[in-house]
Order: structure tokens, then sequence, then C-alpha cells
């Protein structure tokens, strides 16, 4: 059911005024995501016209903006994502751990993205695969998938990372080891690494001169000042933990469905906009059994929407251990032969995005809505254009 609000709406409606009241904020990647979300599925990004063959209904589509940052365009982005690691799944426990960053870190991250997520996502991954290395915990060499989340339910900026982890992994003398029943690694020992980690990483990018500061961080460019943001990080615990494993391989990849391709506000949870106002759900996790509703001015809310984009070309979903694109196959065609597993088939491509579609969906898009018949493009329609540009023989 198309919700009764969207993000694009509340853009279109405030978008331009925003933009000139924060005129020199709002960066260059932040206009574009605007403006894409704007035009989705509307004339300006062009489409085509489809015809009933037994009806004569005729609909016009407008085509879909793609961008990641769009609530309304991951929906095939995510079912595709999550078809090409049926082959990969692995029929073995799967664990879920989360590494989270200070609020003193975050500010960091927030005014050095590029950089400053992609040590939260190596200090993440060589923590799990280090601590699993280990004779003491595992001894074995690991997979992971970690997904960058940078959000939490009010839109505040909080950075953390998402790993789901194979129960298992591979001896250095090439035997299957697997976990613990119910248990995978110490989150305390995890911790306690991850930090140190993350720390030396963070301070080699200063040191290298990658990292930029201003506003209130402004005086950690000296070094001096940026030690002693430091210390107390070095001091205190850092937060990682282990959700619940799931039940099986399904759970995973309907867990994987949720979260890979997720933006900071699903259209589902906005409410209303009225007065300059936008109310919208949210869960205080502090008090999970009560939804809540939170009422933010509109500037406040794009203000905040606009935190979690991320940098051009920035990848936030990665694959670590035997999951990592350069040697997947190989490795996982190895620990199917150790857990005596046959190869999974494989489906020939589909023809065209109507084929995608159904396979992915279960459900063809050339299927009239109004008698069941089938739908055919009759019109295409340019780019920034509109349906009365154009004419098409409806005999």
């Amino acid at each position: 059911m198309h919700p009764a609000l969207e993000v694009a709406d509340i853009f279109r409606r405030h978008g331009a005024a925003y933009r000139a009241d924060q005129l020199g904020s709002v960066t260059l990647g932040q206009r574009r995501v605007m403006a894409a979300i704007e035009a989705c599925r509307t004339a300006a990004l062009g489409g085509h016209v489809e015809r009933c063959e037994d009806c004569g209904e005729t609909r016009i589509a407008y085509n879909s903006c793609r961008n990641r940052h769009c609530p309304k365009c991951q929906g095939l982005a995510r079912a595709q994502w999550i078809a090409d690691r049926q082959a990969e799944l692995l029929p073995v426990p799967y664990f879920h751990v989360v590494f989270t960053v200070p609020e003193a870190i975050a500010g960091i991250a927030l005014q050095n993205k590029a950089v400053v997520y992609d040590i939260l996502f190596r200090a993440a991954a060589e923590t799990l695969q280090t601590i699993a290395a280990d004779p003491k915990h595992l001894g074995a060499a690991i997979g992971v998938t970690a997904v960058l989340h940078t959000w939490g339910q009010n839109l505040f900026h909080h950075p953390h990372i998402h790993c789901i982890v194979p129960g298992g992994g591979v001896s250095p003398d090439g035997c299957w080891i697997a976990c613990r029943p119910g248990f995978f690694l110490s989150v305390r020992v995890l911790s306690r690494l991850y930090r140190r980690l993350f720390l030396e990483r963070l301070q080699a990018a200063f040191n290298a001169g990658m990292l930029n500061f201003f506003g209130e961080l402004a005086g950690l460019v000296k070094p001096a000042a940026f030690a002693t943001h430091l210390r107390p990080l070095r001091k205190i615990e850092w937060v990682v933990y282990a959700k619940r494993p799931f039940g099986g391989p399904q759970q995973v990849l309907e867990y994987l469905g949720r979260y890979t391709h997720r933006v900071a506000i699903a259209n589902s949870r906005l409410i209303a906009l009225a007065d300059g106002q936008i109310r919208f759900r949210w869960k205080d996790y502090r008090h999970p059994q009560r939804a809540k509703v939170m009422t933010l001015p509109v500037g406040e809310f794009i203000r905040r929407f606009l935190l979690h984009v991320l940098p051009n070309g920035f990848r936030r979903i990665r694959h670590f251990g035997f999951l990592a694109n350069t040697h997947r196959s190989a490795k996982l065609a190895l620990i199917r032969g150790l857990l005596n597993l046959p190869e999974p088939e494989t489906a020939p491509e589909p023809a065209d995005y109507r084929e995608r579609y159904a396979r992915l969906f279960g459900r063809p898009l050339d299927i009239c809505p109004v008698c069941g018949g089938h739908l055919v493009d009759i019109a295409v329609l340019r780019r920034a254009s509109t349906p009365a540009s154009f004419s098409y023989d409806s005999s």
C-alpha cells in the first residue's frame, strides 16, 4: 500500500526553502540526494506507458531514481542482493555482532565520514578475525558480512557496524571448526581489541593529515589537543554486543533483507506533515515495549536525514575473511567440501527487468491491475517531460 506521506513529499514541499536557508552548509552530495528523491517516480525521470491488451486499461509508470538513500528505491536492490547471497549460505549457526563508537568519536566521524567509517569497518573486521583465529577462542579463519548504519531511531548520528558471522571457520590445517552451541566469541575480549585497533588507526589517520576539523572540533587540529581528546577513550568500555544467534539460514536472509539496504527512515514511519512540523514513529530502546511519536520542525527533520548521506562511492556493505569478494567462490567451495555439501544450483540470468522482478518478488509486472490481462509498453516518456507531451494510439 502506498504510504500517505513520503520523504519525497517533504523534500518537494520544503527542500528548496531549506537549501536556501542553509546556503553553504548543504553539501553537493546532499543536494544530489535531495534532488534524486524529489524526482523519483515523477515525470522528471521519464518512464513508459503501458496498456492492457484485454481491457484497454492504460497507466503510466515513471522511473525510479535508484539512489541508495531513497526510501522508495531499495526494494529491488535489496531483493537482488539477497538472491545473490542465497547460494553463499552455509547450514551452520549465524551470529550477529554490533560494534559501536563513543560519542566523542561520532563527532569526528561526522566531519570525516569516508576516513572514520572505513576505520570502523576495518577495526571491527580485524577484531573478529584476530580473536577467532586465536586457538584459545576458536582457532579458525572466519567470514564476515558487515553493514554500516549511521542513525538511531531518532535520526541522530549514531555510526555502528552490524556484522553477520557464520558460526565456525577453517583451521590452519584445513578442517572446519564449529563454534560452541549458542556462543561465538567473548564480547568483552572483542571490545578491548576493537578499542585498541580503532584508536591506533584513528591516530595514524591524524598523523597522516587525513582528518579535518571545524566548528566545535576545530581545536583538535593541534596534536596535543587531539591526544587529550582521545586519552579518556582508551580507558572506558566500548560497546560491542552480540545479539541472539539466528535460528537458521532463512532467518539470516530475512534479517539481511531488513538491514542491508535500509535508509535513515522508512516512509512507513512518517505520520503527518502540518504547520511546518513532521511527526514520525520511533522506538526508544530504553523502553522498547512502548511505541513513541516524535515531532520535529521540518528543517530539523531534513537536517537529521541529511546527516546520513554517505560519501560518493563509499561501500556500506563489505565482506571479509572467507566471504571477501576476491576469493569467496573458492573458499566457499572448500568449506562445502569440508561439510559434505553439494554445490548450489545457479539459475540463468533473467532476460529483462520484468523477468528479474518476477523472479525476485514472485509476481509479474505485466499483469493488468483491473482485469488481470497482459500489459504491454506502448510509449516511452523522455526525462523531464509530461504525459501530455506524448500521443499514442489508444484504439
